[in-house]
């Protein structure tokens, strides 16, 4: 029997569609596989976008283009039959068992997802996972791929991947100002760098490995190590200090000697013009042995000291690490070298005959030393200290203000500043003693060639010790760095001419020449900070040498502009090669050098360009045609 509704009522187009009696007479199955196609081009996705391969939500474009193939989805054929695929068909290949449907429950929503076959590129193929319409790769693929970057990151039981396009860490900076923070150094940390073996024993600075397994003094690496800790001073809490002994109590009860021939005693030193510790320990005693300092200290890891030796004198302290094993760190009146045996490190600090001021990082030189195995420098050293144990003198000798600090930033940054003032050749420049091959179709570098990287870093770092001390020689040392900025590569300087006219000042003077970028901007930053500390009449030479310098910098920066990223150098230009690709650290500085470029300059190009490099480290891409 009809049973007649008091109102007639026209069903609207949605309701025709999801018309009760129609799904009555279709297979259950094939309902659920309509509300499961349903679901999921509802769902939000993860797409690699044209930002870069952001994560984002589904857009309305992707909507509009999964109606369109609404028709196609609800055709599609049972697994083992053609797959079909917008415009075209694949003839599928005899599925392996594995790769037949796999039911599991993501996130307890119940979606169903299919392992698929994923040809990359018509050469090679790897596992996906498809749901509906959506095809998924594996990130490790997709990382290496792209070269990008992500994680799966906890937050109190819930669990984000966290994607990123680069690796770059781009610092604010504040205006430049030559007696300021250089660039964004307060977060470098020069010391645990793999390129340094070591921190020198008796200069106090960083010996580098980079290209010379048997270890050389380099000028960029001493003046990064003391802008760094220049920069930190400016920029990082005031240290934590802890003087154990400095002579002036006339008490020296705290000492323990290791047998009665040993003696130590308080005096007047007139050179020091103050109280100091005399000491003479037992021949007979072992290394490690004789008069001791307790500093048991948990927090503290910079060992300050004066100390003047009288013949053949030891400095050891005891340390432990995290897994509660004591180690002996010895400083000896030896050459300049570290030595690890057992659990004993051996660091060379020279004859000091005369007064000098130690400073030691003992993180650093604990891990350095634990690095030195054998002959081979081993990086990844894993384990930390927990606690200074003791202070302890062996030999002869006179010491004074032994001190524990979490820092001593300007003693180091002076470490570095008189080495470059020490180490300063007759040609005004910090040769570099080892070779250097740039690269195919570069001439290699015999040792003994100069950079304009390290001339501009190290009167960065000279021009701040003047501005701290008004020590003149400092000053006198800036100026003399000068020279070598007037000397082309070919005789042995750093000047360059880019396309018969342009100056340009080489970080590697090579043939033909290589026109790094990064290089070429410290040797400029060099410039500006002497032409701003000294006076007009001292500074006219370097300020037409930067004038020159930046004159070219303004033409051809462009040149160095990848559309997604940033160009290390020009042989693309000069070789006729590929372009050499920054990777994204040289990427991150690039961008901090146009971060100070505009800050001192007002022509545009550094801040428009600045703009897009900072884009490109988020994915975005220059437009194409």
């Amino acid at each position: 029997m009809k049973h007649s509704s008091p109102r007639h009522m026209t069903p609207s187009p949605a309701m025709r569609w999801f018309n009760p009696r129609l799904f009555s007479r279709l297979p259950v199955f094939l309902v659920l596989l309509v509300i499961s196609n349903f679901v999921t081009y509802h769902l939000v996705c993860v797409n690699r976008g044209g930002e870069g391969g952001a994560i984002k939500l589904r857009s309305k474009a992707d909507q509009q283009r999964s109606q369109e193939t609404e028709v196609e989805s609800l055709q599609r054929p049972s697994l083992g039959q053609s797959l079909r695929f917008r415009g075209q068909v694949n003839e599928e290949k005899p599925r392996h068992p594995s790769n037949n449907l796999i039911k599991s429950d993501l996130h307890s929503s119940g979606i169903h997802y299919q392992e698929i076959e994923c040809l990359i590129n018509n050469d090679y193929t790897i596992q996906g996972r498809r749901e509906g319409q959506e095809v998924y790769l594996p990130f490790s693929f997709i990382e290496k791929y792209f070269e990008v970057y992500g994680k799966i990151a906890e937050y109190d039981g819930y669990d984000r991947f966290e994607w990123q396009h680069s690796v770059a860490r781009v610092y604010q900076q504040a205006p430049y100002r030559p007696e300021g923070e250089f660039m964004s150094f307060g977060h470098y940390n020069v010391e645990p760098r793999e390129r340094v073996k070591m921190i020198s024993g008796v200069e106090g600075v960083p010996i580098s490995i980079q290209w010379g397994v048997q270890g050389y003094f380099y000028a960029i690496q001493v003046s990064q190590f003391g802008l760094s800790h220049y920069s930190k001073n400016l920029t990082a809490k005031e240290p934590k200090v802890k003087v154990f002994e400095n002579g002036e109590e006339g008490d020296v009860e705290r000492w323990n000697l290791a047998d009665r021939a040993s003696r130590i005693s308080a005096l007047y030193d007139d050179d020091a013009r103050s109280n100091v510790i005399e000491f003479q320990t037992s021949e007979t005693l072992s290394l490690g042995q004789g008069a001791t300092l307790p500093l048991t200290n948990r927090r503290l890891f910079v060992l300050s000291f004066d100390l003047i030796l009288m013949g053949n004198a030891t400095i050891t302290v005891t340390v432990q690490d995290e897994k509660d094993k004591t180690h002996s760190i010895h400083y000896m009146a030896m050459d300049d070298k570290v030595v690890h045996k057992g659990s004993h490190i051996y660091y060379g600090i020279g004859p000091s005959r005369h007064w000098r001021r130690i400073t030691r990082d003992l993180l650093i030189d604990y891990q350095k030393g634990l690095g030195q195995t054998n002959k081979k420098y081993v990086t990844n050293i894993q384990t930390v200290l927990a606690k200074v144990l003791k202070f302890t003198v062996h030999g002869s000798g006179r010491i004074d203000n032994v001190t524990l600090s979490s820092s001593s930033h300007m003693a180091q940054f002076f470490d570095a500043a008189n080495w470059l003032l020490k180490n300063q050749d007759s040609q005004g420049g910090w040769p570099v003693m080892v070779e250097r091959f740039l690269g195919t179709g570069f001439q290699t570098l015999s040792p003994g060639w100069y950079s304009a990287m390290a001339q501009g870093q190290a009167i960065s770092t000279l021009i701040r010790a003047y501005y701290k001390t008004k020590d003149r020689s400092y000053l006198d040392a800036c100026l003399r760095a000068t020279k070598l900025y007037k000397m082309p590569s070919s005789e042995g300087g750093v000047k360059a001419i880019l396309f018969d006219k342009y100056t340009w000042y080489e970080e590697y003077p090579t043939t033909p020449s290589s026109y790094v970028l990064n290089g070429f901007i410290y040797s400029l930053i060099g410039l500006y900070d002497l032409v701003k500390i000294a006076s007009p009449e001292e500074g006219r030479e370097a300020a037409q040498l930067f004038e020159d310098g930046m004159r070219s910098l303004r033409k051809f920066l462009l040149l160095f502009d990848g559309g997604t990223g940033t160009i290390y150098d020009l042989r693309h230009v000069t070789l006729g090669r590929a372009p050499n690709l920054a990777r994204w650290d040289y990427h991150a500085t690039h961008i901090a050098q146009l971060q100070l470029l505009t800050s001192i300059d007002s022509d545009p190009i550094f801040k428009t360009t600045l703009d897009r490099w900072l884009g490109y480290t988020k994915g975005v891409r220059a437009k194409h045609n």
